[in-house]
């Protein structure tokens, strides 16, 4: 069984973190996954950086610029992580965006990500409906999720369309915006979070923006599997380094 699938069979709220590959140093990469694990988090997605990163806030913009200055590619990354199966169990999914994918090659793509041990892929930018025309065989290939973006607009029709498609998580998006500019959740939100809920989707749903403490993380689990933390974990590094992760997570669990 997929890790993904696993871990969300775990009788707990699931905690994913997400960071930009080759920040706040080339080379932090590895040890960043190992220590978000060894702190108790559960799942961890890798930003891919890309130059044009439409989704993302500035916070994550100025990290994937920055990485890309540092050298990050996306052979390197895979380079980086080869090993990574050694020392990590938790899943682990790739962010990114479709460009840098459709250059590697889609199954070449899929295929190092199997041979590493990734879980699944998050990619904002392929819709549903092209992925399930043309490359839900191949992510299936290679034991791949491919995990879909919803949003307060989403229609119900478009939601249940993307659960019948899912075979992972739903990444639930809290608000129209980009990524790190929320600050807590309001009613707006909260009857999002529940109309949600009461579709009873098959797949779970895991909540991302928006979420920068313990209060948006409790607050985001109670109508959900789990809630995603990026823009504030990245901010923790940028401002205290790669020693604070252990601090980091103990704030928010």
């Amino acid at each position: 069984m997929n890790r993904i699938n696993q871990k969300l069979q775990e009788n707990k709220k699931i905690l994913s973190i997400y960071f930009s590959a080759g920040y706040p140093n080339l080379n932090d990469s590895v040890q960043i996954i190992e220590d978000l694990e060894k702190n108790g988090v559960d799942m961890i997605e890798i930003g891919l950086p890309f130059s044009d990163p439409l989704a993302d806030g500035p916070t994550i913009q100025a990290s994937s610029t920055q990485a890309l200055h540092n050298g990050m590619t996306t052979q390197f990354l895979f380079d980086q992580l080869k090993d990574i199966r050694k020392t990590v169990t938790i899943p682990l999914v790739i962010m990114g965006y479709f460009n840098p994918i459709l250059q590697y090659g889609v199954e070449n793509f899929c295929q190092k990500c199997a041979e590493i041990g990734i879980d699944g892929l998050i990619i904002p930018d392929l819709p549903v409906d092209v992925y399930a025309e043309e490359y839900k065989a191949t992510f299936e290939k290679y034991g791949l999720k491919n995990i879909f973006l919803i949003t307060p607009q989403t229609s119900d029709e478009r939601i249940r369309f993307i659960d019948s498609v899912s075979d992972g998580f739903i990444y639930m998006v809290s608000s129209a915006s980009v990524t790190g500019s929320q600050s807590g959740f309001g009613i707006t939100q909260e009857n999002y979070f529940k109309r949600i809920a009461d579709m009873n989707l098959k797949n779970p749903q895991i909540i991302g923006f928006g979420i920068n403490n313990k209060e948006t993380f409790n607050q985001a689990t109670q109508f959900a599997k789990g809630a995603i933390i990026g823009s504030a974990f990245i901010t923790n590094l940028t401002e205290n380094g790669v020693g604070s992760i252990g601090e980091f997570v103990k704030a928010i669990r």
